[in-house]
């Protein structure tokens, strides 16, 4: 007689898989007088203003793989930044299963200050999207 249950591997093909909406609450960040909720696109533009704004592992609130790492850029070279700053936008990004891709990267360096600007593209559609990187 054995205690171990029986799994029934047929109940993977009972399920189906469905992405929950995007809808979120309105973010305050222009110092505009916003209520209610957003969605889809606009939802999508706040996400992705969130992901590059919260350094990645500073707030045991968020998961680790939320966020991103721009903090230990500041005092490298600049040949090591851009590159770097491609690759971790990127990946930060990416973490979102709402974004499929980031592209269209330009850099414009100005003092101790990387401006790059860039596409992520969405299922809601494509986000252009900018940030200043002290380095």
């Amino acid at each position: 007689m054995t205690l171990i249950p029986k799994v029934n591997d047929d109940l993977q093909n009972d399920f189906e898989y469905e992405e929950l909406p995007s809808k979120t609450f309105k973010l305050n960040i222009s110092d505009q007088v916003i209520a209610g909720n957003t969605d889809e696109l606009e939802a999508m533009k706040q996400a992705i203003y969130l992901i590059l704004n919260i350094e990645r592992y500073d707030n045991l609130i968020y998961s680790w793989n939320y966020g991103v790492e721009l903090q230990d850029l500041f005092g490298k070279e600049i040949n090591y930044v851009l590159p770097e700053l491609k690759r971790r936008i990127t990946e930060a990004l990416l973490q979102d299963s709402r974004i499929t891709n980031v592209t269209n990267f330009n850099f414009e360096k100005s003092g101790k200050k990387v401006h790059v600007t860039f596409t992520a593209v969405t299922i809601f559609g494509e986000v252009q999207t900018e940030r200043v990187v002290n380095v």
